[in-house]
């Protein structure tokens, strides 16, 4: 009995571990998009190679893994992660899809309403999981709603979306609640799906990742031709994709399906809080944005409403 508290507590401490470790490197998107948006790359060609820079890495990454459990005789109580059952394949398929059209509609958002506020809509995403899951008939306690309803206030006074300078639309407004719902959806699939449970978090990663990848190639193809490589002209923007698909996109995906699958996904999607700090102290420190005290007070609420959730020891 002691044992198995232990474990579950591991397991515990695991899994919120690698939320905050999600939400931090998924928060870092500005440090390596921003430059390459400015040198003229298109957005669904930056997707593209974002996803199979980090498509490839995870590939061989899962081959390793799966080798070295081979070479330790473990095969074959383990799934082949590079089969999949005809009801995998399709989970798979909209997984990617959920993934790809939640970063997609966000950057689209992006040419209609400030940044700013496009990433404040998009953090309703703890609130539509929660919902999700109640719908569901999975309750998350109250501990859990009391942190949601903090970081969003935290997030809100962040970002002060609300000023009167701040531009508005339907469409932005729509594609960042778009890009909100698709990830929550996400998040509970990854940890709802009986038919992914064999899966392993780098599994799922990997095949979200190969959807994604042939999504955004399609869908350049008809929107801005076969010139893949337009703007990425020097070494920089070379080394921008680079750490653009392999910090933001693979070790976000795979902490992010690892939490999921630890600590369930409302509790991930809460821990998500950490992405608009990161974002915001990247631009402070990087690109020499202003810093106020509501971005002050807001980190504050944010990192409070994450440790008391995470502090508390009842499901």
């Amino acid at each position: 009995m002691g044992d198995d508290k232990a474990y579950t507590r591991k397991r515990r401490i695991a899994g919120y571990g690698c939320g905050i470790l999600a939400g931090i490197s998924y928060g870092m998107n500005p440090l390596f998009g921003k430059e390459l948006i400015a040198d003229g790359v298109s957005i669904t060609s930056m997707l593209f190679f974002r996803y199979l820079i980090a498509f490839a890495a995870t590939g061989l990454l899962l081959l390793w893994q799966w080798k070295r459990s081979d070479k330790r005789g473990e095969t074959p109580k383990k799934q082949n992660p590079f089969v999949l059952s005809g009801k995998q394949a399709l989970w798979m398929i909209l997984l990617g899809a959920l993934f790809s059209t939640s970063s997609l509609t966000l950057f689209e958002a992006y040419k209609y309403i400030p940044a700013g506020l496009a990433t404040t809509i998009v953090y309703l995403y703890p609130v539509f999981t929660a919902l999700i899951m109640v719908f569901m008939k999975i309750y998350p306690g109250w501990r859990t709603w009391i942190a949601i309803i903090a970081t969003l206030a935290g997030v809100l006074l962040m970002m002060n979306p609300f000023s009167k300078d701040t531009a508005f639309s339907w469409i932005g407004l729509l594609l960042s609640a778009a890009s909100a719902l698709s990830y929550a959806f996400y998040l509970v699939f990854v940890n709802r799906v009986k038919t992914l449970r064999s899966l392993s978090a780098l599994a799922i990663t990997f095949y979200a990742l190969g959807t994604g990848m042939v999504l955004f190639a399609v869908n350049h193809l008809l929107t801005e031709g076969t010139d893949f490589l337009a703007g990425i002209c020097t070494w920089r923007a070379v080394l921008d994709l680079i750490g653009l698909g392999l910090i933001p996109t693979m070790v976000a995906l795979l902490t992010l399906s690892a939490a999921t699958k630890q600590i369930g996904p409302t509790k991930t999607a809460v821990l998500g809080v950490f992405e608009p700090i990161t974002a915001i102290s990247i631009g402070v420190l990087v690109f020499a944005e202003p810093f106020s005290w509501n971005i002050a007070l807001g980190v504050a609420i944010a990192i409070a409403a994450v440790l008391f959730m995470v502090l508390s020891n009842k499901k």
